[in-house]
């Protein structure tokens, strides 16, 4: 079963048929996915179910219903413990962004990290789940496929928030403050944490 989110509302893959409850199912083979985006945006819905006949072959069928966007980010603790955030559009964040040309998805996701925050000497230390979620730019829907990293680093220097990628704030937040934050964040954030 996978998750992809249209701003917290999830579009589930599943090969389970169940009753309809508060969600609404479709068929993956001939949905409509402007249709689906529609539906879950003007609605009450708490989600939508996209129905398969194979696990293993939902997510590829789906990745093919809109162009995709490959990005990296890293859940980076410091040497307290404490989770690096971002604050941007008035929610709390985690640093990523999109992978460049010739850039294998670790490099991306440090690079990112470095870029939206200032913070040096990031080490990856294993992969996390990779989340799903469906924006809109230009006008035209697209699927954000974000790789994250739990990283590590020894940086004690100043944060910088990377404005012009519209970042306002840039802490280390320490567990329970990370809780705290997760009250204004994004559901794809509330899975890696």
């Amino acid at each position: 079963m996978y998750h992809i989110f249209v701003n917290d509302k999830p579009i589930i893959l599943t090969t389970k048929v169940e009753k309809e409850d508060g969600f609404k199912n479709f068929l993956l083979s001939t949905v409509n996915i402007g249709k689906v985006l529609r539906t879950l945006n003007s609605s009450d819905l708490k989600e939508v179910r996209l129905i398969g006949k194979k696990e293993h072959k939902l997510l590829k069928k789906f990745l093919k219903l809109l162009p995709n966007v490959v990005a990296g980010g890293g859940k980076v603790y410091n040497q307290k413990g404490a989770i690096l955030f971002i604050y941007r559009n008035d929610k709390w964040d985690l640093p990523k962004g999109k992978a460049e040309k010739k850039e294998t998805i670790e490099e991306t996701s440090i690079r990112e990290v470095e870029e939206e925050t200032g913070v040096q000497g990031l080490e990856i230390i294993k992969p996390l789940d990779t989340t799903y979620h469906i924006f809109k730019r230009n006008g035209k829907h697209r699927i954000k496929v974000t790789y994250w990293f739990e990283m590590k680093t020894t940086f004690d220097g100043p944060l910088y928030p990377q404005e012009d990628e519209g970042i306002t704030k840039v802490e280390w937040l320490s567990p329970e403050d990370s809780q705290k934050a997760l009250e204004n964040s994004y559901a794809n954030i509330k899975l890696l944490l």
